[in-house]
């Protein structure tokens, strides 16, 4: 088993187009909306929120107690392209007052594109669209962000991230 340390910068992410609450029997029969083309994901991230309780008589120290578990949002920034699918997904959470949401993933390819390790997220919302800055001056690619509100991360096993991958051995 290789332990070096997987590149940063070989990665895919997929939606699953389907409605995250569905059983998941029913959905691993779905498609996979998207899969790569991202430029950057951030945001993969966890925090416990504790509070102080100083317990009376015990002056050495104060107990840290557990409040609750939030997660980051998440972050997808790519090049403006013609297919319009982010900007449709969040389109359809603006038209139904519970949001559309999807499950979906980030899965980190080692040196020779086979998955390493993934991060999977569940009943994801896309609660922010950003567009390109344009600016006559510049010679840049137009780039637009996505931030996906969702209620869990988990991080898959090796076996796990290899099944996860909509075409396996391929980075980008």
């Amino acid at each position: 088993m290789n332990e070096d340390p997987l590149p940063k910068y070989r990665f895919l992410v997929t939606l699953d187009p389907g409605d995250a609450y569905l059983p998941p029997a029913q959905a691993l029969l779905l498609p996979l909306v998207a899969a790569g083309a991202f430029q950057e994901v951030a945001g993969l991230g966890a925090q416990l929120e504790v509070t102080a309780y100083p317990e009376g008589g015990r002056n050495d120290s104060v107990h840290q107690l557990p409040v609750r578990h939030s997660w980051n949002r998440i972050t997808l920034k790519r090049g403006v392209v013609r297919d319009a699918g982010l900007w449709a997904w969040y389109q359809a959470g603006l038209a139904d007052s519970l949001g559309a949401r999807r499950d979906g993933a980030v899965i980190l390819l080692g040196p020779d594109g086979t998955p390493g390790a993934a991060w999977a997220f569940h009943g994801g919302i896309a609660a922010k669209w950003s567009g390109p800055d344009l600016h006559a001056e510049q010679n840049a690619i137009a780039v637009e962000s996505l931030e996906i509100a969702h209620e869990g991360l988990t991080r898959a096993l090796d076996d796990t991230a290899a099944s996860m991958s909509p075409r396996p051995n391929r980075g980008r």
